[in-house]
């Protein structure tokens, strides 16, 4: 058999081979780069305060340092990416349960970089802007939002629920609580709107502005403030709103306990026995859910309508039972408020985080 001798390259075709190595050689370093595991994605989105915010995809650990953000979380069902919330966190019950990152206010930066976030959820009226500039220099991503109505706060979920990378999770809640909404209307579209004065405080004496969701969520109640500030929380005087005579006074509820003690406090209070209001006992009393910016505040509007406005809820004869007694018209003559009477001025802190400013949470 004869033995086939290899062939040896010409001087030309060593020089090609050279050349084509050298130009493979990068191709073939790029090629072991893509094998190695890729850095982060990140999406950079601007959020409601005006903010470009740079946030690593996907998002599965959160934190929240505003329980109303707490609680819009919940609604979407992403409570298991919940690494931590703040002290204030009450609702689901579940929330109570997660690691607590301090107040609002001023939370721990320490713990919050501990529990390694992708993204922290703020709102700006509940948390300061130096919270989220200190995030940004520990390179934390945070997103802040900033509704002004009940729109807004739609608005709001549908945006979170599309960052948080569950858009389909968004679009139900959204749509339940329109519907919620326009039924309402269509009940009470028609009848003239109470004059109410919100008590976001007694002493000193805080109300809710003209341009605030709480405003709107009043407004979709079938009343209207009789405070015409463009302040979100002014500080009202006792003297004027005499002169003004709401027909009921609106409290949002925050403890239960002393009701029918603290009514009867109220009337004794300098200035308060003058109010029609009080003399008559007409008060309306909300949940708490109304002073946070989620999808609860739907009920608070619905309840405060009830109260308000009983005669829009009254059955027709022939007319279906409602769906449940806890959605006929309050049976009681006036409702009650929570025991923060005589107390000394509220802190920043006190006052967000106990339903005495409801912007925010």
């Amino acid at each position: 058999m004869k033995t086939l001798r290899p062939l040896r390259p010409r001087p030309a075709a060593c020089a090609a081979l050279a050349v084509f190595s050298c130009a493979a050689a990068p191709s073939r370093a790029q090629s072991a780069n893509h094998s190695s595991p890729e850095p982060p994605a990140f999406r950079e989105v601007v959020d409601e305060t005006g903010r470009t915010v740079r946030i690593p995809q996907p998002v599965r650990r959160i934190v929240s340092i505003a329980p109303s953000l707490t609680e819009t979380i919940y609604a979407l069902g992403l409570q298991d990416r919940l690494v931590g919330d703040t002290d204030y966190c009450d609702y689901p019950p579940d929330a109570k349960n997660k690691t607590k990152v301090g107040g609002g206010v001023n939370p721990s930066l320490e713990v919050i970089a501990s529990l390694h976030p992708d993204l922290v959820l703020a709102t700006k009226s509940f948390n300061r802007p130096e919270t989220t500039h200190a995030l940004d220099e520990l390179g934390i991503a945070s997103y802040a939002t900033d509704p002004h109505t009940v729109a807004d706060i739609m608005s709001s979920l549908r945006e979170l629920a599309e960052i948080l990378g569950v858009p389909d999770a968004g679009a139900p809640v959204v749509e339940e609580m329109q519907h919620r909404l326009t039924d309402l209307q269509q009940r009470i579209g028609s009848w003239p709107p109470k004059r109410v004065l919100f008590v976001v405080w007694t002493q000193p004496l805080i109300s809710t502005g003209q341009h605030t969701f709480l405003a709107d969520a009043i407004r979709r109640a079938g009343a209207v403030s009789i405070v015409d500030s463009s302040q979100d929380w002014p500080q009202v005087n006792l003297e004027e709103i005499a002169k003004l005579q709401p027909d009921f006074l609106v409290f949002a509820e925050s403890h239960s306990g002393e009701a029918s003690r603290e009514v009867e406090k109220l009337a004794t209070l300098p200035g308060w026995k003058i109010l029609h209001a009080i003399r008559d006992r007409r008060y309306a009393v909300i949940s708490d859910a109304v002073n946070r910016p989620a999808p609860r505040i739907v009920s608070a509007i619905e309840d405060l309508a009830h109260q308000l406005h009983p005669e829009a809820f009254e059955q027709k004869p022939g007319d279906a039972k409602e769906k449940t007694d806890k959605e006929k018209p309050c049976a009681r003559p006036y409702a009650f408020f929570p025991s923060f009477l005589n107390l000394p001025p509220p802190s920043l802190e006190h006052v967000r985080s106990t339903g005495g400013c409801a912007c925010g949470r």
